[in-house]
């Protein structure tokens, strides 16, 4: 291949991605009408990370903060982040998690990453599509349940993650700014543990 057209072919991909923030998908590359042997490339000259399959970033991108979601978030449109890692995203836990967890459609096949390590739960319609709030990070559009949801699917799976979790998370909720608790309710209805919550808000009341 001509030699300047693999330095302009290169050249544009860098603009593209830098265009972007410093990460992109290969799919997204291709729609931009870049080949992706132009990823590989810079990849094999160092100038590019792949940082899963599919995801790569400029070696000079911020691999610090949510990094982790904004790879699962390019990879799974879908994933919702959840649970333990819902909890950490809006600073409702000292825990910190082992694997990202997300929520999918109920009867959606698992997918299955390299990095990062993934924790997958099946949500049914309702529960699925209730208290999705969605934040941006870099390129990325990161979908995550909110705090109030978040407690209330903790609660449900309890016995995964622990009680004590929960309780943590709701001393530690209280004392955030706009605690709603008539929401956390309404969620808790929607997810089935209404009774099962009420007497630990009493505690805490």
């Amino acid at each position: 291949m001509n030699k300047k057209r693999v330095t302009g072919e290169s050249e544009k991909a860098k603009k593209i991605i830098a265009e972007h923030k410093g990460i992109i998908r290969s799919s997204q590359i291709r729609e931009l009408g870049i080949h992706p042997r132009a990823l590989y490339r810079l990849r094999d000259s160092g100038e590019l990370l792949q940082l899963s399959r599919g995801v790569f970033c400029l070696n000079d991108y911020d691999t610090t903060g949510n990094l982790d979601l904004e790879i699962v978030s390019m990879r799974i449109p879908k994933a919702v982040i959840c649970l333990v890692s819902a909890l950490s995203y809006h600073k409702l836990t000292t825990q910190i998690p082992h694997n990202i967890s997300i929520a999918i459609p109920k009867g959606m096949k698992s997918p299955i990453m390299d990095f990062p390590p993934l924790e997958v739960y099946h949500f049914s319609e309702i529960p699925y599509e209730k208290g999705i709030e969605y934040h941006t990070s870099n390129n990325a559009k990161i979908a995550v349940y909110d705090r109030e949801k978040t407690i209330a699917d903790c609660f449900k799976f309890r016995n995964s993650i622990g009680i004590d979790v929960v309780i943590e998370a709701l001393k530690i909720y209280r004392q955030q700014d706009k605690p709603d608790f008539n929401k956390l309710i309404e969620y808790g209805r929607i997810c089935r543990v209404e009774k099962i919550m009420t007497p630990y808000l009493e505690m805490l009341s």
